[in-house]
């Protein structure tokens, strides 16, 4: 089988059976039953998820993820391995990235079986990127402390890029995600008689007008971030002074003081809420995902890499103002993370991530796996 049987046979299997974020149990099943088959050791330390391992020739070791999940997309193309499950779809591209780690894991093993695998790999295949920080899981495990790691490299597709082009920078590359909730709560009252009452309308007025002047008024202009109101609801009935509020939304931002700022005005709108409307007001935060930071060690290799496959790069002047929960993996080594492009016109890849009209050519992911080999077989490791 050629690789490029391979990568479309196997990126199209995934992209037909798509599981949500820790529910990925066929998905773990049929990367061990890979692993098994190429006699490639491996451990299982959370319920979904697989990480295998090689011995190579040296004491340095190099760690390579992909992330494994799904997400809850109905999947709108007109193709062969469309998705079999309803409301489920590979649209963010992990079925590629899963591939092409794959037939990386294939190429090291091809190494490993003359001895001539520079050094030990690690082969992080991870579930729930979408939600839970599949990353941080595994980080929480202790599945890597044996393992002393040196540097973890990984990849993401990206459709706004031309196919053949990676994009990258160093330093922050993709923004930290945090996701705010508001609890407003009043007295509710007839509304012939709404004086007696205590009106979150009222009050949720106020944290709404407030909430989107925080970018405007109390941020550096120069920074790139975003405080984002994602919905909000108040009220009971028609005829009464509405008792309950309620206000989501989330914070981008590559800069952990101005996430700071954010959270300090929404602790003083809160409190404020409560000051001018009798109105108690509750603030939670979800911690979401640390900005992706590339460390600048790194750079040399990767860009050495990828112009030894032949990659057009493309050196980010600003990050991306998604999350990304990679970012965890710094907290165990050096990491770098990149974006392949997969833009292609004439074959109409052209829509975005999370869309239900994601889609790109295999061949891709074999240039991934180039990548990631030309990174293992370079002189430098440490």
């Amino acid at each position: 089988m050629s690789e490029l049987e391979f990568v479309q046979n196997t990126r199209r299997y995934l992209h037909q059976h798509p599981e949500l974020s820790m529910q990925e149990y066929e998905t773990t099943a049929y990367i061990e039953s890979f692993l098994k088959e190429l006699e490639i050791p491996y451990e299982r330390p959370i319920q979904t998820g697989i990480i295998g391992y090689l011995k190579g020739n040296s004491n340095h070791t190099i760690a390579y993820r992909a992330d494994i999940d799904a997400l809850p997309i109905q999947e709108v193309n007109d193709i062969s391995y469309k998705s079999t499950v309803d409301n489920v779809m590979h649209a963010c591209g992990h079925d590629g990235h899963t591939t092409a780690l794959m037939l990386f894991t294939k190429r090291c093993k091809a190494l490993y079986d003359k001895g001539q695998l520079p050094h030990n790999v690690v082969f992080i295949y991870q579930p729930s990127e979408e939600t839970e920080a599949g990353a941080n899981q595994l980080i929480q495990s202790k599945v890597f402390d044996k393992h002393n790691i040196e540097k973890i490299y990984g990849v993401h597709i990206m459709p706004f890029e031309d196919a053949g082009t990676v994009a990258f920078k160093n330093d922050e590359i993709t923004a930290s995600a945090t996701e705010y909730r508001f609890y407003l709560n009043g007295l509710s009252s007839h509304v012939a008689s709404k004086e007696e009452g205590k009106a979150a309308s009222e009050a949720m007025m106020h944290v709404l007008s407030q909430v989107t002047q925080i970018q405007q008024f109390h941020l550096n202009g120069l920074n790139r971030n975003i405080v984002h109101v994602g919905q909000f609801n108040v009220g009971e009935a028609i005829n009464t002074v509405p008792q309950n509020g309620y206000l989501e939304g989330t914070i981008r931002t590559y800069d952990t003081n101005d996430l700071q700022i954010v959270k300090d005005q929404m602790q003083k709108i809160a409190a404020s809420v409560e000051l001018l409307f009798n109105v108690t007001c509750t603030l939670k935060y979800a911690e979401g995902y640390p900005p992706t930071i590339n460390d600048a060690s790194l750079y040399e290799g990767v860009t050495n890499a990828l112009s030894e496959v032949n990659l057009t790069q493309h050196e980010l002047e600003k990050p991306y103002l998604f999350g990304e929960d990679f970012s965890f993996y710094r907290n165990l080594a050096p990491s770098y993370f990149v974006f392949f492009g997969t833009r292609n016109i004439e074959k109409d890849y052209v829509y975005g991530l999370h869309t239900n009209r994601l889609n790109f050519d295999e061949e891709i992911l074999i240039s991934i796996a180039d990548y990631y080999t030309a990174l293992l077989t370079q002189g430098e490791v440490v």
